[in-house]
């Protein structure tokens, strides 16, 4: 199994969203290299849901692949906000997993938590969100799963 972080502005979409849809796909992500970290995404896989561009942001859930990467059908489609005019239906550049609810946290667990869970612990010092802070999609590793995990007091 592998873990990821993946960002929302829960403005458009976020864990409650989540919560209360069950499942969803997860797409428009218009970045190469976070294109190329869904690309290696497996059933089964957990991801924090992060939450950006708000009032409180931090890790607020995890959700679990359900379904292989598949390709973005948005980015063919004129009329959606992820259109993108150099896909075409023989080749679509962008890629979308189908991503299930698993926990909410009971409180979303801050970037400054985070950061300074990471003067403590050097397995955090390699977390991509500290040092990819812009980048929406990122791997996690599995010693930084399990100290992300206990500090948002998940129950996995």
């Amino acid at each position: 199994m592998t873990y990821w972080l993946m960002k929302s502005e829960p403005d458009e979409f976020g864990i409650a969203d989540l919560a209360k849809d069950k499942t969803t796909y997860w797409d428009g992500i218009r970045n190469y290299q976070a294109r190329n970290f869904m690309r290696e995404m497996k059933i089964g896989d957990l991801a924090f849901l992060y939450h950006s561009s708000c009032k409180h942001i931090g890790i607020a859930g995890v959700m679990k692949v359900v379904e292989d990467p598949m390709p973005d059908p948005a980015a063919i489609d004129p009329k959606n906000d992820y259109f993108d005019p150099k896909s075409s239906p023989d080749n679509i550049r962008w890629t979308r997993v189908k991503v299930e609810f698993v926990e909410q946290f009971s409180k979303i667990l801050p970037l400054a938590t985070i950061k300074s869970l990471a003067l403590k612990h050097d397995a955090l010092s390699t977390l991509g969100l500290l040092n990819s802070s812009r980048l929406s999609v990122m791997p996690v590793t599995q010693p930084q799963w399990k100290l992300l995990s206990k500090a948002a007091g998940a129950a996995q």
